[in-house]
């Protein structure tokens, strides 16, 4: 018998495959699960599991760990909430391949789509890369946590092989194409998961501009798929919502691409506030295109609002955008409250008009219809009754009176939660349903992204503590939710050899107090390269988490081990 580094004993297990949970022990063995059941031996550590639950480590599709994982060894919080796997280079944006004299271009395009400040990437980033394989040898040397794949960007590799024309969103020669493809089969050849690319009308540059994936034309995208075809490997990831285009249009194009290559394919979805039936006839469009073509495009959904953090330190707050806040924002937090305490400024900012934003989720800081108090634990589906707006309209004030008010609490640190999508209606039954279609996963963490706004990586132990066992409507059973956060994710991008307990599988495990589970509000940390600030969020109810048999962390603290590595490519289940 080989000898046993680790046992879990007397856990309950839900093993990831969707079935009822059943009390045993689970022995590991040179990072594998090495057995289940009961187990008379002894190993080097010891877990008593009983009382707890035992599952799979969870696997997040959609991250931007891209320049986090070059700079710190945690991909925290996604490692404080059960996550042993990520898969970055989401949304076509990343930072290879890359040219020296391309540095600044792609800090610009990953400062404007993904609120990460120039000053963080610039002294985080080391750019001891230039290819993407070269890329991928960086990311390996480096010690990380919990284990991490990426894919090859759109954005960074239309800069490469066009440089100006590219950044310009020029349209693509043949040579360009097969330049494009030629690069895709290299990555892939590499160790890239697959590619993706972003059609988002809102993903802009620092300076307000297109990035220089989107409306990229069909035939290029069809080159790149093309490269992935001739591989016979690889997944493709969009973001989808040109502004030319009805959505309709954008479904019909990456079924176009999933059949046309033969690989499976991904997109974002979520209730949009603006048009919230439409998802229904996007997942029926995706079902019919499926059943059709025998293709697997999946819609990636987020089980919670999407939503954004407003405070005076962070990124947006409802009166960031007003001409007289502008000279306040340069000043020290201390500095600036003093001011904001002053009459005559608050009297002025509240009745300015804001200026329009480069970026345009700036402007969702002034929804104060979707905007909420911040509690602890945090309430992800607040009554609606509970909203700014409607708080001010008992009160007989101006809502913006009234958020001016909450968040001078704290020393200015006080921050309201907005619901930008999937909350249209004031209740989440859009997304259980959501959830529940057959051709959809869920997805959308942004881990590592979006530092100074959106804290949407805690969603793993949302789903446990709310849809399983706290939420006063329809409920997700344990099982279920279990699967849905392990095992569909990893098959989703081709990870078979991780997400199920059970013998040969990778030994990445969570022991949880499933009674004690709660995402905390969020809190501002300044750990970022250059003292940069971003915003971190707890779980509590996390005994263990362990990811190829070795514990990451232990009663709630991270043990400071690293035996996270780079995933290479697709991976076969055990035999």
């Amino acid at each position: 018998m080989a000898e046993l580094d680790l046992i879990i004993r007397r856990g309950m297990v839900v093993d990831g495959t969707g079935a009822e949970p059943f009390e045993a022990d689970v022995a590991v063995a040179d990072g594998k699960i090495h057995s289940i059941g009961k187990v008379g031996a002894r190993a080097k550590d010891e877990i008593d599991a009983k009382g707890m639950l035992v599952t799979p480590g969870f696997v997040d599709i959609h991250t931007h760990y891209d320049g986090q994982a070059m700079w710190s060894p945690q991909m925290s919080p996604s490692s404080s909430h059960g996550v042993t796997t990520v898969v970055a280079g989401n949304c076509g944006v990343g930072f290879a391949p890359c040219r020296a004299a391309d540095h600044e271009l792609l800090i610009h395009v990953m400062e404007g789509v993904e609120d990460i400040p120039e000053v963080v990437m610039a002294t985080g980033l080391a750019w001891d890369w230039e290819t993407f394989p070269e890329y991928l040898d960086a990311l390996e040397k480096r010690p990380h946590d919990i284990d991490i794949a990426t894919q090859l960007p759109h954005s960074a590799l239309r800069v490469y092989v066009m440089g100006e024309r590219g950044a310009a969103r020029e349209p693509a020669t043949a040579e360009d194409r097969e330049k494009m493809r030629a690069i895709t089969v290299e990555a892939i050849h590499a160790g890239a998961l697959g590619f993706a690319t972003s059609r988002l009308f809102i993903h802009r540059t620092r300076d307000g501009d297109n990035i220089p994936s989107f409306e990229a034309a069909e035939a290029e995208l069809q080159a790149i798929a093309g490269a992935l075809k001739s591989l016979n490997k690889g997944v493709l990831q969009l973001v989808l919502g040109s502004s030319s285009v009805a959505f309709s249009e954008e479904i019909d194009l990456i079924s176009r691409l999933a059949r046309d290559s033969g690989r499976p394919a991904s997109f974002s979805l979520a209730q949009d506030p603006a048009n919230p039936e439409s998802w229904r006839e996007t997942l029926a469009q995706i079902g019919r295109a499926n059943d059709a073509n025998g293709t697997s495009v999946k819609a990636q959904i987020y089980p919670r609002p999407i939503g954004m953090f407003v405070s005076h330190n962070l990124s947006v707050n409802p009166f960031c955008l007003c001409p007289s806040y502008e000279r306040l924002a340069q000043l020290p937090l201390p500095e600036r409250m003093k001011e904001l305490h002053r009459p005559e400024v608050r009297a002025q900012l509240i009745k300015e008009v804001p200026n329009n934003p480069r970026a345009p989720l700036f402007l969702m800081g002034r929804r104060f219809d979707r905007m909420y108090p911040v509690g602890e634990p945090m309430d992800y589906e607040p009554p609606v009754e509970n909203c700014i707006a409607a708080q001010a309209q008992r009160r007989g004030v101006k809502p913006e009176d009234l958020a001016y008010d909450m968040l001078l609490e704290n020393d200015g640190k006080a921050m309201l939660y907005v619901a930008l999508a999937n909350y249209a209606y004031g209740t989440l039954e859009p997304a259980y349903e959501m959830m529940l279609d057959k051709n959809t996963v869920i997805g959308l963490g942004d881990g590592g992204a979006h530092y100074g706004m959106i804290s949407d990586a805690s969603y793993p132990t949302f789903m446990l503590a709310h849809w399983t066992r706290d939420r006063a409507g329809r409920k997700l059973s344990l099982p279920w939710v279990v699967k849905a956060l392990s095992r569909e994710t990893a098959m989703t991008v081709g990870l078979a050899d991780r997400g199920l307990l059970a013998p040969g599988y990778k030994a990445d495990i969570n022991v949880m107090d499933y009674d004690k589970l709660k995402v905390m509000r969020p809190r501002v940390i300044n750990d970022l390269p250059a003292g940069g600030r971003r915003l971190m969020q707890d779980a509590e109810g996390f005994r263990a988490t362990i990811v190829s048999g070795t514990p990451i962390l232990r009663d709630g603290k991270a043990t400071g081990a690293v035996p996270g590595r780079l995933v290479r490519g697709a991976k076969s289940a055990p035999n």
